[in-house]
């Protein structure tokens, strides 16, 4: 008989670490396995915006809400809305009034990182299977053999989950959208036409069936990505050549006839870290009968489109939700069923939204944009006048 229960975590992403801190803070052991060899081993992606009501709560149930504040950036919730032909529609300049302040992707992990005491983690660690054994429990195996056995393992590895399998058949599917990442550095000093169009937060250009959003991270750095709706042949065909930067950059342009060139300036201003991100989604409402010993969180359990920004937010909920469930029931298997039952109501109704939201790329996208972006703004006027 196992008198100390143990929980295998299985992704060092903001979902698997949140879980981990809150697991941590409440005596319970977990183990973090991390396919990277170290924490800065490749880019952690752009900025984040954290929700009240999931990413900062869970931030401060763990604890770790004065180190968020230390870094996070309050006054970059600023919007604005452009056309192609780079008309100002719609500007949000009360840029530290709202609830959702940003926080770089590589602060909001080392802070969690930070947080968790180093043993907790095991970097370099190359999941292969996860395996029942006779007891109840969970064998997670690499190429080598055995990592470790636990009475809980937890996929939190993201949309191609090697975990989920043990519960669900489902796999992502392309959504029809297609982005184009790029970067830029030192915005301020090196591109100031780019930094003058975006001095605060983001800008979203809506253009029909193409789009682009173009974010402020710290110390300078934006990241900028253009959208464009294209087909599974597109998609397998290569939309722009990523493995010559400065061909993607020409076939980039040639894909947005019309646009105004301060608009296709963040082009000519990005560096040569050119990626296509296939946007994918698993069915919304996705769900799986409970299978006591395992289960599953963030984009594992629920991928969607970034549309909305809840990917992150879900995600730390979901650790959040998890971590408590099992800190206050002994009985794993029903805490893990309750975790499940209100995580599959409130991830269904993320995905719903983040699937609309992809209405930004359509014929009539500016007009629901605009309208979207008013209401925010009533509210925050509204919250104001209290």
């Amino acid at each position: 008989m196992h008198m100390t229960k143990t929980v295998g975590i299985i992704g060092g992403g903001p979902g698997g670490l949140t879980l981990a801190r809150i697991l941590a803070t409440r005596g319970i052991a977990a183990t973090v396995f991390e396919l990277d060899e170290h924490p800065l081993a490749r880019p952690q992606g752009g900025s984040l915006d954290l929700h009240a009501d999931s990413g900062l709560r869970a931030l401060r149930e763990a604890g770790l809400e004065a180190e968020f504040k230390a870094v996070a950036r309050y006054d970059d919730q600023g919007d604005a809305i452009y056309d192609a032909q780079g008309t100002l529609h719609f500007q949000h300049n009360e840029a530290s009034a709202g609830d959702r302040p940003e926080i770089d992707r590589t602060q909001l992990r080392s802070l969690l990182l930070e947080s968790l005491s180093a043993e907790r983690i095991r970097w370099g660690s190359k999941v292969s299977a996860v395996e029942p054994l006779p007891d109840g429990r969970y064998r997670v195996v690499g190429p080598a053999g055995s990592l470790g056995e636990f009475d809980l393992v937890v996929g939190a590895d993201g949309a191609w989950s090697k975990v989920r399998p043990l519960v669900s058949s489902a796999t992502p599917a392309f959504t029809g959208v297609l982005f184009i990442e790029l970067q830029i550095d030192d915005v301020d000093t090196r591109h100031p036409e780019v930094a003058k169009l975006l001095p605060r937060g983001k800008i979203s250009v809506v253009g029909g069936n193409q789009g682009l959003i173009a974010q402020r991270s710290s110390h300078g750095h934006v990241r900028a990505y253009f959208m464009f709706r294209v087909s599974e042949a597109q998609l397998q065909q290569g939309l722009v050549d990523t493995s010559s930067p400065a061909r993607a950059r020409e076939q980039l342009k040639a894909l947005l006839p019309g646009w105004a060139p301060s608009l296709l300036a963040f082009i000519d201003a990005c560096n040569d870290s050119i990626a296509a991100r296939p946007i994918v989604a698993l069915p919304v409402g996705h769900r799986w009968t409970h299978r006591p010993g395992v289960t599953l969180l963030g984009d594992a359990a629920h991928v969607m489109p970034p549309f909305g920004g809840e990917g992150v937010n879900m995600a730390m909920l979901d650790g959040l939700e998890l971590g408590l469930a099992l800190a206050a029931d002994s009985d794993w298997s029903q805490a893990v069923k309750g975790y499940e039952a209100a995580m599959f109501e409130r991830a269904a109704i993320a995905a719903e939204g983040s699937m609309q939201g992809m209405d930004f790329l359509s014929e009539h996208a500016l007009e629901h944009v605009l309208e979207h972006f008013r209401g925010v703004q009533q509210e925050l006027a509204a919250l104001g006048s209290h």
